[in-house]
């Protein structure tokens, strides 16, 4: 008797297939020939940030940028520098905010606490724009009607029976 694998497995499995594969942003000729270099090359591109995408390490962008900096990286290994000197070139170069993981000082504050900043304001307009709502929703900002509204009103609800 055949086995026929179950639908939802093979659905997990289909999703879970782009995962597993390596990125494709690393063009073939960019890959060095030394395996070993290879390997530094694409772990010190992980931990670099695409300037154009901004949220992607350089790793794993397609921007031209990102294609600059990858080949980059891989000119300083193939001259002989460390990752550490490599990583500093490139911050030498780009600033801080290259790293996708920033160092904590005075000069990077913003990418630190911005995030929190944003979250906190919105926190305080949602609040803000909440507690305003309310008070329309009871019926708090308007004044109780006259007696000629409240006939007017009477009269035009009778009218509708």
């Amino acid at each position: 008797m055949k086995r026929i694998l179950h639908p939802a497995l093979l659905a997990a499995a289909l999703l879970a297939l782009p995962v597993s594969l390596p990125a494709l942003a690393v063009q073939p000729d960019e890959v060095l020939p030394d395996p070993a270099l290879e390997s530094r090359a694409r772990a010190i591109s992980q931990e670099l940030r695409c300037l154009v995408c901004q949220n992607q390490s350089i790793d794993d962008s397609n921007a031209p940028l990102a294609r600059d900096l990858r080949v980059l990286v891989r000119d300083r290994l193939k001259a002989g520098d460390s990752d550490t000197r490599v990583m500093e070139y490139v911050t030498d170069r780009y600033g801080d905010y290259v790293l996708l993981r920033p160092p904590f000082k005075a000069t990077t504050l913003v990418l630190w606490a911005g995030p929190f900043a944003v979250l906190l304001f919105g926190a305080i307009g949602t609040f803000l724009f909440l507690r305003g709502r309310r008070g329309v929703a009871a019926g708090t900002d308007t004044a109780p009607l006259s007696a000629d509204e409240r006939r007017r009103l009477d009269a035009l609800l009778r009218k509708d029976d």
